[in-house]
């Protein structure tokens, strides 16, 4: 994963709610675009949640992105 990309997802217009999933397991939602930050360098970054809570990590920590389909079924029409 790098920075790039990240901030690729972060900037995408219209915004899509995204997932970081993490090496060691475990995953962190990234909900709306002002609520992810990136230190300068791109390696720590930090992501507040909608009750205020903030995961602080490092880049290296990150091993994908997910893009789940939100209020669709899985032949893609819109849940009821």
């Amino acid at each position: 994963m790098t920075i790039e990309e990240l901030r690729a997802a972060v900037q995408k217009r219209p915004f899509k709610p995204f997932v970081m999933h993490l090496a060691a397991g475990g995953a962190i939602p990234v909900q709306r675009p002002e609520f992810f930050l990136a230190a300068p360098s791109g390696r720590r970054l930090v992501v507040v949640q909608p009750d205020e809570t903030a995961n602080i990590l490092d880049l290296v920590d990150i091993s994908h992105l997910e893009f789940p389909r939100i209020g669709r079924t899985a032949r893609g029409r819109k849940k009821s």
